[in-house]
């Protein structure tokens, strides 16, 4: 479980740190339908790490492999999804450059809360850069020789270290709104220029740990 656990920490981090749902949750609580908003996005946030997380820990398990070593396809898999990770950093460092807000931001100000909630689903379930994420993290759970159990408590775990950033924008402001409004405010602009350059180091340095783990598993 341990070793399961710590492979986990870091893709968790890089779901975490990922730019775009910290906007779209400050963006949602700054809007006119705040309270509502921002507590759809979150509960959709968490629900499509799960569900992604979770599909692929039970696909993952076909995949075989001991308790104490993983299986070779398994391993294969790490390696061609960290590749991937290190590609979409490559792009994302790319287009660093660009600070245009899209459309869909710009719209968030009419969501209600059942499309936050989609919204949330979205970003965390099919957005690429935090599928691949999700999914590495279900490939690790899965292939990671754990009881039923335990996998349960690695998705728990993962889940709520995902989410770690989205939630405390939401619970923060709900808790103490006058004084994290302008703080939030000010986070907002800086992620919003500095999005794609942010995205790129987190995704680099997952994809490596995920390679890593695939090369070290053959």
């Amino acid at each position: 479980m341990g070793s399961v656990l710590g492979g986990l920490l870091p893709l968790a981090v890089g779901v975490a740190l990922s730019p775009v749902p910290i906007i779209a949750a400050i963006l949602m609580i700054l809007s006119k339908n705040a309270g509502g908003a921002a507590k759809g996005f979150a509960a959709g946030w968490v629900g499509g790490i799960v569900v992604v997380t979770g599909v692929m820990t039970l696909l993952a398990g076909v995949l075989g492999g001991s308790d104490s070593e993983p299986s070779t396809a398994a391993s294969l898999v790490k390696i061609v999804l960290g590749a991937a990770l290190v590609v979409l950093a490559v792009i994302q460092w790319q287009e660093r450059s660009q600070t245009e807000v899209p459309g869909w931001m710009q719209a968030i100000d009419t969501l209600t809360p059942v499309k936050a909630v989609g919204l949330g689903a979205l970003l965390s379930g099919v957005n690429p850069k935090n599928l691949l994420l999700c999914v590495s993290a279900g490939v690790a759970i899965g292939s990671g020789g754990l009881s039923a159990g335990g996998e349960v408590v690695a998705i728990v775990v993962f889940t709520v270290l995902a989410s770690t950033t989205v939630l405390a924008v939401v619970i923060g402001y709900m808790i103490a709104a006058d004084k994290l409004g302008p703080t939030l405010d000010r986070l907002r602009e800086w992620l919003q220029l500095n999005n794609h350059a942010v995205m790129a180091i987190v995704l680099l340095i997952m994809g490596t740990v995920v390679v890593g783990k695939g090369i070290g598993g053959l």
